[in-house]
């Protein structure tokens, strides 16, 4: 399945870098069948990222990955490896 994600990631990414940003890969569970992925670049502060991320990075991993029930951002789920202290 992991393979499969890749070559998706592959496909879409030129349209993502267009707009400046770019996707990473994080991690395919795939007894879940949820992808985790890394939303960079101008992604991380553009209002329309989680549109981006349901509507289209979504949509075509269902359509082409059989298995994937879900894309999440790894930024959405407080794993920001980038962490901001006050």
């Amino acid at each position: 399945m992991r393979e499969k994600v890749e070559k998706v990631i592959t496909a879409i990414r030129p349209a993502i870098q267009a707009d400046e940003g770019d996707i990473e890969l994080i991690e395919v569970d795939e007894a879940s069948g949820v992808v985790t992925v890394e939303l960079k670049g101008a992604c991380v502060t553009c209002p329309a990222s989680t549109q981006t991320l349901k509507a289209g990075i979504e949509r075509i991993m269902k359509d082409r990955v059989e298995g994937v029930t879900e894309v999440v951002e790894i930024n959405a789920l407080g794993m920001s490896e980038s962490a901001v202290s006050l």
